[in-house]
């Protein structure tokens, strides 16, 4: 790969993880008046980035963020709701790399939240006790996105929203809550990529609805902002490409005519042409080169003064047309 192709991957690699970062910290620092939700968005996120470790004979729930901001939310919101006494630290990833990993350990609740939020490393089932509505639904999800998901910029040319899994059943059980959200018009897909099972979805409502669904709305603003104005002026890039192939075709029309109308002029003389409209037609593309088949059709409606329509101009030039054939196989 070139220099070239590897900059631009990087840019849109850092798009992505820009507006993904965005979204996160978003719903980081909403205010959450449901206990419900945030029990919801807990379970989401220790089935998906936690882990059981034991030492001394005990075990301890792990999780881990790089995200400053994700790992000081989960692990105040588990010591708010458990009175867990969590414990949050860091590291550097490694000596060459300047991400930081931030990890939260509970040690004597560990087993409590596990059986609270019914969470299960083995099964890929959800629990229906905690997503028992559309607000517990919403923050399961938003849940799983903090976790391991991520949304292109709309500043990129695709639209795409994924959270990565581990298990592919319970990657059919979190595809199976969008249609239990209701109105929700989520359809999202399942695709094996390495040791994950990745559901996502491309459309770019469908993207909107879910960040609106989670709680990241000012996000699904600048979202909704930049995707209308892009597509805005896509529209006008479209127009303007049409109107610029239409010019083509018309020049080229102009030409091809010219060229058989100075034929018939040379093997007959356009003062010749039994039909009086023809003959007329003959004479204003020749003075009217770039003219269109409707400016033409107002030039001879002001000659002959009645209307004159673009498919009576069309007809007109196809009997020229054929005259021309016919001289040009030296017919009369």
């Amino acid at each position: 790969m070139s220099s070239i192709a590897i900059h631009q991957n990087s840019i849109v690699n850092m798009k992505k993880d820009s507006f993904t970062k965005q979204v996160k910290e978003e719903l980081c620092s909403n205010e959450y008046t449901s206990q419900d939700r945030l029990r919801a968005l807990l379970a989401a996120y220790i089935r998906i980035n936690g882990s059981l470790l034991f030492r001394d004979k005990k075990s301890y729930l792990s999780l881990s963020s790089e995200n400053a901001k994700i790992a000081r939310f989960i692990y105040e919101t588990i010591n708010r709701i458990y009175d867990a006494n969590a414990h949050l630290s860091f590291k550097n990833k490694s000596n060459f790399s300047k991400n930081t990993i931030y990890t939260i350990e509970v040690q004597e609740a560990s087993d409590a939240i596990m059986e609270d939020l019914d969470i299960s490393f083995l099964e890929g089932k959800i629990s229906k006790n905690i997503v028992r509505n559309d607000d517990t639904i919403s923050g399961y999800l938003a849940g799983a996105f903090l976790a391991s998901g991520s949304v292109n910029s709309p500043k990129t040319s695709n639209y795409h929203l994924e959270i990565a899994l581990n298990s592919e059943n319970y990657a059919k059980w979190l595809s199976k809550l969008f249609s239990k959200y209701r109105n929700s018009d989520i359809e999202p897909k399942i695709v094996k990529r390495r040791e994950s099972f990745v559901v996502y979805f491309k459309k770019s409502d469908q993207i909107s609805n879910f960040l609106i669904m989670i709680g990241a709305v000012m996000s699904c603003m600048e979202f909704e902002d930049v995707r209308v104005n892009r597509d805005f002026i896509n529209s006008q890039n479209r127009m303007q490409n049409m109107d610029t192939a239409n010019m083509k075709r018309i020049y080229e029309t102009g030409l091809r005519q010219i060229e058989e109308i100075k034929i018939i002029d040379e093997r007959l003389g356009i003062k010749n042409i039994r039909n009086i409209k023809e003959q007329l037609l003959c004479e204003l593309r020749l003075e009217n080169p770039s003219a269109s088949l409707l400016d033409l059709a107002d030039l001879m409606s002001q000659k002959l003064g009645k209307n004159i329509t673009k498919s009576n101009i069309n007809h007109l030039f196809r009997s020229i047309h054929e005259l021309y054939v016919r001289l040009d196989n030296g017919q009369q």
